[in-house]
């Protein structure tokens, strides 16, 4: 039985023939130094659309690295590696570029009336919502006289440490 509806960081067959062509080739190792895997030694690399998904997964979660379900993605490390190979790679920034121009086909962007906001000052008003800074609460100069209306004062002027 087929499911109705995917999980919001489940891949689509069709997003993933759409991203696929993207993804970077992994560096074949150098040729001068023949290497023998022994039968059962080390694990094989992920699959690329595996570590997509669990990319997806924690960016549609907010789930930290570590967080990500062993069960069904394996190692959070062997994912974060393949994430900062990818990001490294430029995978990221053409994912972005071909789904923007895709969007701009289905819709098109209106590239003349779009602008960039920003602010590089504090709001003026900001301090009025907020109060004080909460480290200036113990110093002196801000202490409210005692519960009887007198300032406090030791009973003794000095005293002798020494």
């Amino acid at each position: 039985m087929a499911k109705a509806r995917l999980e919001s960081w489940e891949v689509s067959d069709a997003f993933w023939k759409r991203v696929e062509p993207l993804i970077p080739q992994r560096r074949a190792r150098p040729t001068k130094r023949k290497y023998e895997r022994k039968p059962g030694g080390g694990r094989k690399p992920k699959e690329p659309r595996q570590v997509f998904e669990a990319i997806v997964y924690v960016l549609r979660t907010g789930c930290q690295w570590k967080a990500l379900p062993s069960e069904r993605f394996g190692s959070a490390s062997a994912i974060h590696k393949r994430f900062l190979e990818w990001e490294k790679a430029g995978f990221f920034l053409a994912l972005w570029r071909a789904g923007l121009a895709e969007y701009d086909e289905m819709e098109g962007i209106a590239w003349r009336w779009q602008s960039i906001d920003g602010a590089l000052l504090k709001a003026p008003l900001a301090l009025e919502s907020v109060g004080p800074n909460p480290t200036d609460r113990g110093k002196k100069w801000e202490q409210a006289n005692a519960a009887g209306g007198r300032a406090w004062s030791p009973a003794i002027d000095h005293r002798d440490r020494g």
